[in-house]
This record gives structure tokens, C-alpha cells and sequence, in this order.
């Protein structure tokens, strides 16, 4: 199962359409900076992975959250950018 988005919303797709759209959309939900540490949060629309939330960098490189909905993709980027900033105040 794929998926592509309408606004925030997840709508099935199926592997062309859903190609196609990945093609050209702006897959980001969010995106930040801490020193050297990036934390980024994307839409995959894949079924085991809709939403990713990754950390580039510092103690936590390589970190992977996997969300299904676009508000749990904003608290999992959350949680890795608090984890991210924890490590910088030390």
C-alpha cells in the first residue's frame, strides 16, 4: 500500500500514481538545524513507513522514528530535535 497526500490528510494510491506524485512533491515536515546535527522529517507514503523522522550527526546519528499520521510525525521530530538539544546543552 502507498500513499500520497492531500494537504496533511493520507490518501491511497497506488504505485503509479503514487510514483508520479513522489516525483515532484514537497515531501517535507519538517526540517532543523542544532550546531552540526540535523533533524529531519519527511513523508515516505510507503505502508511500514509513512512518515520518517532521522537524525544526521552527534550521539544520536542515525535515529529513525517511523509515524503514521502527520501529527505524530511533528511529535516524533519533537522528541529527536529535544533529544538533539539535550546533547548540545552538555
Amino acid at each position: 500500500m502507498h500513499y500520497i497526500l492531500n494537504g496533511h490528510e493520507l490518501v491511497p494510491a497506488d504505485l503509479f500514481l503514487w510514483a508520479m506524485w513522489y516525483e515532484s512533491a514537497d515531501r517535507r515536515v519538517r526540517y532543523d538545524e542544532v550546531g552540526d546535527v540535523r533533524v529531519s522529517t519527511i513523508f515516505l507514503g510507503i505502508r511500514d513507513a509513512i512518515f520518517e523522522t532521522k537524525v544526521f550527526g552527534g550521539p544520536h546519528d542515525e535515529y529513525v522514528a517511523h509515524s503514521d499520521t502527520w501529527d505524530e510525525a511533528e511529535k516524533a521530530h519533537e522528541l529527536a530535535l529535544w533529544f538533539v538539544r539535550e546533547d548540545a546543552g552538555r
